[in-house]
C-alpha cells in the first residue's frame, strides 16, 4: 500500500510550481504592450559605460550587507567578516540558480561549516535578516515620500511594515519573559525523529533565542538597522547609474523607489532569479516617473543582468575555492602537518 505523502513533502512539491506560476504572469505582465522596435532602440542608444560605477556601488552594498550580517550576532558568537562575505555570496548564487530562494539555506550551511556558528543560530539571523530589510524600505520609502511620486502600494507596504513589527515586539516580549522555552515548545513534535534527542532540540532552542541578538538587544538593533539603510543606498545608487545609462534624466530618488518596489516584490516565491518578477517590478517604478513599458523594460533587463551576472561568477569562485580548500584540507600532505590533537 502506497505511503500518502506528508504535507511538508506536498508543500515542498508545491513550492518550485507556485513560483513557476508567479514568474509566468509577472513576466506576461512586464512584456504586456511592449513595442519591441522602440525598446531594442533605446539599449542600442544607451550608454553601458555606466555600469562599470554601478558595479563598483553594488560591490560596497553587498559588503555592506555582509557587515550587517555580523551585527545580527552576539559578539561572542559574530563570525568573521570574511567568513560572512563568502557566505552571502554562496546564497546570492543559490537564491539565483534554484528556486524558492534556497540560497538562504546555503548560506547557513555554508557559514556553519567556515566558522563552525550554529545552524539554529544562523536561521534565526536569516529571519532576522528579511524582517529588517522590509522594515528598513519601507521606512526609507516614507522618508521619501516627500519627493518621490504618488506610488499606488505605498499602503500595502505599510500594512506588512506593521505586521512585521508587531511580530517582532511579540517576539521580544516572548524570549524576555520565557527565555528559550517557545522555541523547546515549538521544536518538540520532532522529538520523534531518531537523530533529534531532547537534548539536541534543547540546544537549538538555546541557539535560535541568541539567533535573536539584535532584536533584543537596543544597541545591536540600531546598528543592523543602520547597516541595513546604507546597503539598500548602495543598491539604490547603483541601480541609479543603470538609470543614467538610459539618459531618462532622472534623480538618485528614482533608482531608492526601484530598489524599493523589486525588493519588496522579492518577497514573491518565485523561479531562479525572480525572473519576470524582477522586471515587472522595475517596471511599475519607472511607470511611476512616466516612462513608457518599451523603454523600461530594456532598463530593467540591464539592471537584472547587472544584479544577476557577478552573484553567479563571485558565488561560482566562493564554491571553486572552497571545494580546492576542502580538497587540500583533507589531503595526506595536509593531514601529516596537522598537530596532534589530544
Amino acid at each position: 500500500m502506497a505511503r500518502r505523502p506528508t504535507p511538508q513533502a506536498v508543500l515542498r512539491a508545491a513550492v518550485p510550481w507556485v513560483g513557476l506560476a508567479v514568474t509566468v504572469v509577472f513576466a506576461y505582465l512586464a512584456v504586456r504592450g511592449v513595442d519591441w522596435g522602440r525598446a531594442w532602440a533605446a539599449l542600442r542608444s544607451s550608454d553601458l559605460w555606466w555600469l562599470v560605477p554601478a558595479l563598483a556601488a553594488l560591490a560596497v552594498a553587498v559588503l555592506l550587507r555582509a557587515v550587517r550580517w555580523r551585527y545580527l550576532f552576539a559578539a561572542r558568537t559574530r563570525p568573521p567578516l570574511g567568513a560572512t562575505t563568502r557566505a552571502l555570496l554562496v546564497g546570492y548564487f543559490f537564491n539565483n540558480v534554484l528556486p524558492a530562494r534556497a540560497g538562504e539555506a546555503a548560506r547557513v550551511v555554508a557559514l556553519n561549516r567556515s566558522a563552525g556558528t550554529s545552524r539554529a543560530e544562523l536561521a534565526a539571523t536569516v529571519v532576522v535578516e528579511r524582517v529588517f530589510d522590509v522594515l528598513s524600505l519601507v521606512v526609507l520609502l516614507f522618508v521619501a515620500s516627500p519627493w518621490l511620486p504618488d506610488v499606488s502600494w505605498a499602503t500595502s507596504a505599510a500594512i506588512l511594515a506593521g505586521i512585521l513589527g508587531a511580530g517582532c515586539v511579540l517576539v521580544v516580549a516572548g524570549v524576555a519573559i520565557w527565555g528559550e522555552r517557545p522555541f523547546r515548545l515549538l521544536l518538540r513534535p520532532l522529538a520523534f525523529l531518531p537523530f533529534l534527542g531532547e537534548e539536541r532540540l534543547g540546544r537549538a532552542a538555546l541557539h535560535l533565542t541568541h539567533g535573536l541578538a539584535a532584536v533584543r538587544r537596543p544597541r545591536l538593533t540600531l546598528a543592523a538597522f543602520a547597516w541595513t539603510t546604507l546597503s539598500w543606498l548602495g543598491l539604490a545608487l547603483s541601480t541609479w547609474f543603470v538609470l543614467r545609462a538610459f539618459h531618462l534624466g532622472l534623480s538618485p530618488l528614482a533608482g531608492l523607489l526601484a530598489v524599493i518596489a523589486i525588493n519588496l516584490a522579492l518577497i514573491l516565491p518565485s523561479s531562479p532569479a525572480a525572473v519576470g518578477v524582477f522586471e515587472a517590478a522595475t517596471l511599475v517604478a519607472l511607470s511611476a516617473y512616466g516612462v513608457s513599458t518599451s523603454v523600461a523594460l530594456p532598463v530593467a533587463l540591464v539592471l537584472h543582468l547587472l544584479n544577476l551576472v557577478p552573484y553567479l561568477a563571485a558565488g561560482a569562485v566562493v564554491l571553486r575555492m572552497g571545494q580546492r580548500s576542502t580538497r587540500s584540507s583533507g589531503s595526506p600532505v595536509a593531514t601529516a602537518r596537522r598537530p596532534p590533537t589530544s
